[in-house]
């Protein structure tokens, strides 16, 4: 199976997982990136049986409103029964990296918002230490240099990705080189450097389930 079969089976699992509890006032959250917009796609065959969506970016907001599918702002919604995205990696404890979309400030506020997160990746995504795929730093434009001195002392070496902004109008960091065998703490550690929105860690909320596609069909990973 090619990695776009693998991805769209694992978007094909989450919905059958969420189709039995879909109910006419429900909305449902929706990430970033190719495995994301499969979902979308499957999703709107059924868009008759809930409310609408809220959408981690412009992206997914535009892919959502071409199918005819509804899309609030999280701040007229209390709360979120799923929220379904991607990641770029991750571990047996369903710690997260992502943000390769830029995504990652949205991605994490409707995770905080989602009753269940179930994540759905391709197989090559689970690995035993994050930090293989550069994690994505989310910095306020005049703090970019400051905050990339403060990341190599915690032993990450940053990259400055040129020509991107934020659907919130920051930068991005990748930090490569980093071996994270304590998420949560790292994910703590760089959330307090003055300048940073956010960063790629999904760790102190990480994915509730994870659906992996592999050759031989999807697993599903719980904790």
């Amino acid at each position: 199976m090619t990695q776009d079969e693998l991805k769209k089976a694992t978007a094909e699992a989450a919905l059958e997982r969420i189709l039995p509890h879909l109910e006419e006032d429900m909305i449902i959250g929706i990430g970033t990136g190719s495995t994301a917009n499969f979902f979308i796609d499957a999703l709107a065959e059924h868009k008759a049986k809930f409310d609408g969506c809220v959408a981690s970016s412009e992206a997914s907001a535009d892919r959502l409103k071409g199918h005819g599918i509804p899309v609030y702002d999280l701040n007229s919604v209390s709360s979120l029964r799923f929220y379904i995205d991607g990641a770029d990696e991750a571990n047996e404890h369903l710690h997260l990296i992502k943000g390769g979309g830029a995504a990652l400030t949205r991605e994490k506020i409707v995770a905080a918002v989602s009753e269940e997160f179930i994540c759905i990746a391709d197989g090559s995504k689970k690995v035993d230490v994050l930090g293989q795929f550069p994690l994505p730093v989310e910095v306020i434009p005049m703090a970019r240099s400051y905050v990339a001195r403060e990341l190599v002392k915690l032993g990450g070496d940053p990259v400055y990705r040129e020509g991107v902004l934020t659907d919130n109008g920051n930068v991005i960091l990748d930090v490569w080189n980093m071996q994270i065998t304590d998420a949560v703490a790292t994910e703590d550690k760089i959330n307090q450097i003055v300048g940073v929105v956010t960063n790629g860690l999904f760790a102190a909320r990480a994915a509730n389930v994870l659906l992996l596609g592999t050759e031989e069909g999807v697993e599903t990973i719980t904790v």
